[in-house]
């Protein structure tokens, strides 16, 4: 049974992670990772992982529902994408639980300062609102989203994230749709390769199944409050990017050098 104050800090990383996906929607569960790590214990970076990777692929497909009410998922672009990705998500996951888990840890700290930066970034949500593929349209957008979607894959499964940082910005430049169609296409990815990761790593027993469970109920508190407080405050939604992506920056900085010194030491 799991004690008490573990069950606790993983319902609050839950909740930490679902509040900020509520507030600044996609990159929050990278947070993942770090805090049931350093915050819950758990002491293996690969059972981290895996066991983030269910949290990420969950919250995502409780998000796919009100995005597709409101028309922001293209999903056959949606189906293409995340086809291939989950191919490379597997791969990616492989190679990941064949290095050492420092090493792992190290890496995954590194991209954190990538993706905090690129958050800083403003992006915009021009597009072609009616892009769909179809015959027509097929030879033209068939070879960008099977390119992207098996690299961003990749990625995603070697690091056991969502990977919408990726996947928004890849969705766009693979189909030309906005920025609102592409947040709601991504979440079908999203799922689609966190539910590959996980699998990967529960047939090579790395996932703690009430670790994710409880982390996974909190994420769902967490979401709630998320989005009812990020509704009060959308006309600061830049300046809580920007917090959070400094928020990022700071932890990923914080796991290269706990990743790290392990590795310094041996030698």
């Amino acid at each position: 049974m799991m004690d008490i104050p573990v069950a606790l800090s993983t319902t609050a990383s839950g909740a930490v992670v679902g509040l900020v996906l509520g507030l600044v929607g996609g990159g929050g569960s990278i947070l993942a990772v770090p805090l049931l790590i350093y915050w819950v214990g758990i002491a293996s970076p690969h059972v981290a992982i895996g066991t983030g990777a269910i949290a990420v692929s969950l919250s995502a497909l409780g998000n796919v529902a009100g995005h597709a009410r409101a028309g922001n998922v293209k999903w056959r672009c949606a189906g293409v994408f995340a086809s291939a990705g989950v191919v490379g998500a597997v791969a990616g996951s492989v190679v990941a639980k064949a290095m050492d888990g420092q090493k792992l840890l190290a890496l995954f700290g590194m991209l954190m300062v990538v993706v905090g930066l690129m958050m800083l970034r403003k992006r915009s949500g021009e597009g072609d609102p009616d892009v769909r593929l179809s015959k027509a349209t097929a030879r033209k957008l068939l070879p960008m989203l099977i390119a992207i979607g098996a690299a961003v894959g990749l990625l995603s499964g070697f690091f056991g994230i969502g990977g919408g940082f990726l996947i928004v910005p890849g969705l766009m430049y693979a189909t030309g749709m906005p920025l609102t169609l592409a947040i709601g296409t991504s979440l079908v990815a999203v799922a689609a390769f966190g539910a590959a990761t996980a699998t990967s790593y529960a047939v090579s027993g790395w996932i703690d199944w009430p670790i994710a469970g409880v982390f996974v109920l909190g994420g769902l508190l967490g979401g709630i409050a998320g989005v009812t407080l990020g509704k009060n405050l959308a006309a600061r939604k830049r300046v809580m990017n920007i917090i959070f992506a400094a928020l990022v920056i700071v932890v990923g900085i914080y796991v290269v050098a706990r990743g790290l010194a392990p590795l310094i030491g041996e030698t």
